[in-house]
């Protein structure tokens, strides 16, 4: 017998989480089950008391797995389907629940066997060892797992197949030896793109207010704005983690988001999780050295937020009008860390000007998504015949921004704040060139479903937004 046909003779168990999958399925189903009845978070703590076991089950009972969805690991999925073929007894041996292990089972289509969580057993670490002992013998299987608590059973293998190790798995593999299967590291990009840093720009609002009442050089206030963009900034990024959580099979549909560092598996959700606390708690701190008043600001943008991630954004056009309203909570921010007061004109333009970006964003995501009539897209209100009627809204609200820009440029506010007046009427005719190109490029296919990735990426839109602020601080000197 060579060495491939007794290596094949052993049967192998394969561990779920982090190994074959790159995610944590108790995580995963955690945030579908809260995503979907919230209010279950009550009964989390009940059915823990039951043991984890329970936790598992109670929360599987509830949600349902898209198995063609999860991120794999191809090399070590690869490497089964060829044992497989070669006869190889292959066991998929999991901490998760029967139900979600059953279901990856018959997607895949490469084990015989499954040994996984039920209630009152949690095949975990030492207790998923005696059930292999017990079914092949001490050191009667090969096993693949990548974690501390998969050393044990390591220990009672015949040989072992370590992939993309934490800190106990490496260390056990530097001692005893055996396959390694690594996987990519995270990269500075990674972490900057799960705080969508990118999306801070959106936080530049808060400067509106400051820079409108023409106190540029007062330095007390510019470090209160910089100190609201830092407490924005931070929980922005921290509500994007939480949102990621929630929408991870929807991500993983989808040909763009399918790369985000959770959806893809290259970052845990618990560190997500540990780094979205972390972010809330350096926001609320920074927050302390702010007015109150901007602390309730900050307060209504985390509930409002949060509220969109597990509803509004699946709402039809309630979803559009909370992000122009969160567009226009930055403002509010501003002034409330500054003490600056807002006119109507300006609220009444950040939300015309603000819901044209956000309908432009639906009408990408509709256009980039092969829907037949009558079926809605994926996680949205929406449907493929509703392109049209969102473009015409889409380009009546920017027209409206510039409506009611020009309507303020003839106000007698205008004539107190401004020495030079007039200089600001080509503001409008430049609201009106960035957004309609905007509406333009995306009924070409040209627009990237971000707008502010968009602005970011292009010349033209940031020639003519400088140009704007150019005119505006020159009228007003």
């Amino acid at each position: 017998m060579d060495a491939r046909s007794e290596r094949n003779a052993v049967p192998l168990a394969v561990d779920l989480d982090g190994t074959l999958i790159a995610t944590d399925l108790l995580w995963e189903s955690l945030f579908m089950l809260l995503r979907r009845k919230p209010l279950c978070l009550f009964l989390l703590p009940l059915w823990l008391l039951g043991g984890k076991a329970r936790l598992k089950c109670e929360i599987a009972a509830r949600v349902e797995l898209d198995a063609a969805g999860l991120p794999y690991r191809q090399d070590l999925l690869a490497q089964l389907r060829k044992d497989k073929a070669d006869g190889r007894h292959i066991v998929l041996a999991t901490a998760s629940p029967k139900k979600f292990a059953d279901a990856i089972a018959e997607h895949l289509g490469v084990f015989d066997e499954v040994i996984s969580t039920e209630p009152g057993r949690n095949m975990a670490s030492g207790m998923k060892r005696d059930a292999l002992i017990e079914a092949f013998g001490d050191g009667g299987f090969d096993y693949a797992g990548n974690s501390r608590a998969d050393v044990a059973v390591f220990d009672a293998a015949r040989s072992a197949i370590v992939v993309a190790p934490d800190r106990a798995a490496a260390r056990w593999h530097a001692v005893n030896g055996g396959e390694l299967l690594t996987a990519p590291r995270p990269t500075v990009k990674t972490y900057v793109k799960m705080l969508r840093v990118h999306q801070w720009l959106k936080n530049s609002l808060i400067f509106v207010p400051l820079i409108l009442s023409h106190e540029y050089f007062n330095v007390p206030l510019l470090v209160l704005c910089v100190l609201a963009f830092i407490s924005f900034s931070t929980a922005a990024s921290a509500i994007y983690i939480l949102n990621d959580f929630f929408d991870l099979g929807l991500d993983r549909r989808h040909p763009t988001k399918r790369n985000r560092p959770f959806a893809s598996g290259m970052l845990s959700i618990p560190f997500g999780f540990a780094s979205m606390l972390g972010l809330l708690a350096i926001s609320g701190a920074t927050a302390l050295f702010l007015p109150p008043l901007f602390g309730l600001v900050l307060i209504a943008y985390l509930v409002a937020t949060t509220a969109y991630s597990l509803s509004f954004k699946r709402m039809l056009l309630i979803d559009v009008l909370t992000l122009a309203g969160l567009y226009t909570v930055r403002i509010l921010a501003g002034s409330a860390a500054t003490m600056i007061g807002v006119s109507f004109w300006l609220l009444a333009f950040s939300v015309f000007f603000f819901l044209s970006l956000a309908l432009v964003k639906r009408y990408v995501e509709l256009r980039s998504t092969e829907l037949p009539a009558g079926e809605r897209i994926a996680g949205r209100g929406y449907r493929a015949e509703d392109q049209e009627v969102i473009a015409q809204a889409g380009m009546a609200s920017a027209f409206s921004s510039a409506m009611v820009l020009a309507l303020y440029i003839q106000s007698s506010a205008v004539r107190d704040l401004y020495e030079m007046p007039w200089l600001i009427w080509p503001l409008c005719p430049i609201v009106l060139y960035i957004t309609i190109r905007m509406w333009i490029l995306a009924r070409r296919d040209e627009m990237h479903d971000d707008p502010i990735v968009f602005i970011i990426s292009d010349w033209r839109s940031q020639l003519f937004g400088l140009l704007g602020a150019l005119l505006l601080f020159t009228a007003g000197l």
